[in-house]
């Protein structure tokens, strides 16, 4: 832990006294192709080590989860490495490991995905291994039966736990309520129960298939010869019969709303407040990254000075912007003792309207564009962030300018377009507010910020 810390602090003084004359970080040369089911198909040549990664996006993801069985899509995920092709669950996490590479499945709002990184050798396998996972999934009942309970089983266990791993689903779930980015990616109690192994092999026909896929490969390859391997693995996956949904954006909220989940006998309040934000192509998204790096994107931060440095109310603060095809939300988290549940929330509500009233000063401005470029490009370093770049650029619709002229775009950042990120927070008036905590001990309290509804966590939901 120590040594971690110091080389936070180490990095927060580099970005601090460094001139903003980094580097700018380019984009390699691929290709895209387009195979005739629709599979999207980019490859990059990248030859200083022998090792080969992918990284493929089935667009989708839990908003196409099907209603009251929200979590479909991320049981299906965990399902796909536990037995596919001709391997059972066993055999296939043997291979894996037995060619000493990595593959794993997961689940996002906007996606299912699969990473996976070998040695060039073994490409064939590589291949193999993932079209069975996204192709062929053996989807065996025994072992739905092991992930859906896993799955209950760790969201009762945080509930009862250290619930900081759950405050942004209960925040976005509050939020987005009626909305399809209120749905919890990992579903809920209710709604993994509600999951049968013919639903999901249901939805799995529907809602997957060759043209809703993106491959991104980067390694030590030929582009030539991967393209026909990747189509004669892929290439023969039949379309989707399903629809992808069209998700609407959420009007800002205004005026404030608190949820107050009772977790009895809790010693310490965790608080999320937030409101409608921005999307993933907003044209000010390089002033907004600075913007959120001062108030609350790294340790030197407005709000984790306050909160921590000086006070010593929290452990952490921290501000975020979700970001998809639609605004997501902007936050604030943090958490603090129960006996100093207020302290700590009047604090951060007057550093949120200190970062209104005053802003960004000149030094700060600088000050977050040197620490930006010091830690964008990091990013992009490995073959497994590069294929993940390329596929988030695919399935967002952007292009390769998001990389290529990110130094540029941070470095031309002017005074007026910070102070136009700031509004992208909100205004103390318009806060929806989420915090878990000893209701009895703090619900009197909580009241002077607005109309309380409360719940409690042991209810097998996120929402009232």
């Amino acid at each position: 832990m120590r040594s971690s810390l110091n080389r936070l602090f180490f990095t927060a003084a580099l970005a601090l006294s460094a001139p903003a004359f980094a580097a700018d970080t380019a984009m390699p040369a691929f290709e895209r192709t387009v195979l005739a089911n629709g599979t999207e198909v980019l490859l990059m040549e990248k030859h200083d080590v022998p090792l080969i990664a992918i990284n493929a996006q089935v667009r989708g993801g839990s908003l196409t989860d099907p209603a009251g069985q929200e979590g479909t899509a991320s049981l299906l995920s965990d399902l796909m490495q536990k037995g596919a092709g001709k391997r059972d669950a066993k055999t296939f996490a043997e291979t894996v490991d037995g060619a000493g590479g990595k593959l794993n499945t997961g689940s996002s709002l906007s996606a299912l995905e699969l990473n996976a990184e070998f040695l060039s050798r073994d490409a064939d396998l590589m291949l193999e291994l993932a079209s069975d996972a996204l192709i062929r999934p053996t989807l065996d009942a025994s072992e739905f039966e092991k992930v859906r309970t896993l799955a209950i089983q760790s969201q009762a266990a945080a509930k009862d736990g250290d619930p900081r791993g759950l405050i942004h689903q209960y925040g976005a779930a509050y939020l987005f309520k009626n909305h399809p980015y209120g749905r919890p990616v990992g579903g809920d109690e209710t709604s993994l129960k509600n999951i049968t192994l013919k639903s999901l092999k249901g939805y799995y026909q529907s809602q997957l298939g060759g043209d809703r896929l993106i491959i991104s490969v980067v390694g030590d390859f030929k582009a030539a010869d991967m393209k026909t391997k990747i189509e004669k693995a892929f290439g023969g996956w039949g379309k989707a019969t399903g629809t992808l949904p069209v998700v609407s954006a959420r009007q800002k909220e205004t005026g404030r709303r608190i949820l107050l989940i009772d977790k009895p006998g809790a010693t310490q309040t965790y608080f999320w407040l937030g409101n409608v934000g921005t999307n993933r192509a907003d044209s000010e998204r390089p002033a907004q990254a600075l913007a959120n790096t001062v108030f609350g994107g790294r340790f030197t931060s407005m709000l984790n000075t306050e909160l921590r440095i000086k006070s010593g109310l929290s452990y952490g603060a921290y501000s975020g912007m979700m970001r998809y095809e639609q605004p997501g939300p902007v936050h604030i988290v943090s958490y603090t003792r129960t006996d100093a549940t207020i302290q700590a929330i009047d604090l951060t509500i007057a550093t949120l309207d200190r970062l209104h009233k005053e802003g960004i000063s000149n030094d700060m401005q600088e000050s977050a564009k040197n620490y930006v470029l010091g830690q964008f490009a990091p990013t992009l370093e490995t073959g497994p962030q590069m294929a993940d770049k390329l596929s988030e650029l695919a399935l967002y619709r952007l292009n390769r300018d998001e990389v290529d002229l990110y130094a540029k775009n941070i470095r031309g950042v002017t005074p007026e377009q910070f102070s136009k990120a700031i509004a992208v927070y909100p205004a103390n008036a318009d806060l929806v507010m989420v915090l878990i905590g000893d209701a009895a001990k703090i619900r009197d309290s909580v009241k002077k910020y607005g109309p309380v509804t409360e719940m409690k966590i042991s209810e097998p939901r996120f929402s009232p």
